[in-house]
């Protein structure tokens, strides 16, 4: 990791919530382009960030790794047979994050890979391919499963808690929390 990466890395650990971060990450450039209203949970900087550009109103939750790059090269190069054709160069790719787009924590997305804009990325799944604009994709690897549109009317039509309970700095209140495990009862039993 070169001085410049891991300072900014330190740096992203010290500061405390996610728009303060991506405001860092947008002031220094860490990465190629950052469109407006973003929130970026990630506090490790990413190998070769300036390949990474992302619209607006992208959030990227935490545990989001973004593979910029494929080292097998590294191993590849160490097998005669391949050393002595001349070798295999690291394999480097750009990744571009449409507009109105949320990356679930523990996502994987690799090197190459277009991904449109009005998009939900389910939790902990793997994005191998470009994926569509208008739609809801997960698992690993990542395929469609539905509908930006019909996700945006489901999470409408879910039941909601006062607004005078919703989260404060990161807490829930004893309120809400008893609000919503007699939502959870009723809805499990």
């Amino acid at each position: 990791m070169t001085f410049k990466r891991l300072w900014q890395t330190f740096r992203l650990y010290t500061i405390r919530g996610s728009a303060a971060r991506t405001e860092y990450i947008r002031k220094k450039k860490v990465y190629g382009a950052i469109g407006d209203n973003c929130s970026i949970e990630k506090r490790k900087v990413p190998l070769y960030a300036n390949l990474i550009r992302l619209g607006n109103n992208v959030h990227i939750a935490s545990n989001v790794s973004f593979l910029t790059h494929d080292i097998t090269c590294t191993v590849l190069n160490a097998v005669p047979s391949v050393k002595e054709r001349g070798g295999v160069q690291e394999r480097i790719g750009c990744i571009e994050i449409g507009d109105n787009v949320f990356v679930g924590s523990g996502t994987h997305i690799l090197y190459d890979t277009k991904i449109g804009s009005n998009v939900i990325i389910g939790t902990c799944s793997v994005v191998t391919h470009d994926i569509p604009d208008n739609s809801v994709v997960a698992g690993v690897p990542a395929r469609v499963i539905g509908s930006f549109d019909d996700f945006a009317e489901k999470m409408l039509s879910q039941e909601k808690y006062p607004e005078e309970l919703k989260p404060r700095k990161q807490t829930v209140s004893p309120e809400l929390a008893k609000f919503m495990w007699e939502k959870f009862d009723r809805e499990h039993n």
